[in-house]
């Protein structure tokens, strides 16, 4: 009968050759999963409109005034929660009374990703537009951002209560803030102003050209230069 015979233990550097080649294929093959994992999961990148097809107003544009003969376009690329844009609302408003029965005003949604909030409140002035009541959402937001801007927490209940103040239809509202058409549609605007160039907030554009504003002064004689 024949034994089978032990075979001789491995000398040192076969030891090492051996846990060398086994530590190899443990790292390659955790490689290859979290490869695999992070192309899975990685989400799409956004697209930002192409400068050639961005256009600083389009037909479903915020207008906030009519007028009979349109001499010029003051178009404001904001967002709800930004401390500048609320400093300007004032200075745009006394512009608005002046030249509004010749400059077309227009808001567009530019939510910035550094505030947590923006962007649930963009949402919140588009489901109340899509009511009749773009301005009045809008002027209650900057009105109370004191009140919410900066908050980690999210603020949509709070603008819920707004949407139900100001008289609301809250089953619609609820449905238009749900909708991702809703949400395509500050996307839109987005993406016009990033292919436009614009960086921050409040940024206007007056007749197309991007304004770089230094006084209230000289941004009221650049609109009445251009109301003539």
């Amino acid at each position: 009968m024949t034994q089978s015979k032990t075979p001789p233990p491995l000398d040192n550097a076969r030891k090492v050759r051996v846990f060398i080649w086994v530590l190899l294929a443990v790292v390659v093959a955790v490689g290859v999963i979290w490869y695999t994992v992070f192309t899975l999961n990685k989400p799409a990148p956004s697209e930002p409109t192409p400068a050639a097809e961005a256009r600083v107003v389009r037909e479903d544009s915020h207008r906030l005034t009519s007028p009979a003969v349109e001499k010029a376009q003051l178009v404001e690329f904001l967002d709800f929660e930004c401390e500048a844009c609320l400093a300007a609302q004032p200075v745009v408003e006394e512009l608005k009374k002046e030249f509004g029965d010749r400059v077309t005003f227009v808001h567009r949604y530019f939510p910035l990703p550094a505030h947590r909030n923006s962007a649930t409140a963009a949402l919140a002035v588009e489901a109340a537009a899509q009511q009749g009541k773009y301005e009045q959402m809008s002027a209650k937001l900057f009105e109370t951002q004191p009140q919410w801007g900066e908050k980690t927490e999210s603020q949509a209940p709070l603008f819920r209560t707004f949407a139900g103040e100001l008289g609301l239809d809250l089953g619609a509202y609820d449905a238009a803030v749900a909708d991702d058409k809703t949400k395509e549609r500050i996307k839109k605007d987005i993406a016009d102003g990033t292919g436009l160039g614009v960086k921050g907030t409040p940024t206007f554009f007056l007749n197309g050209e991007m304004l770089t504003l230094d006084t209230k002064e000289q941004f009221r004689q650049l609109v009445a230069e251009a109301a003539k």
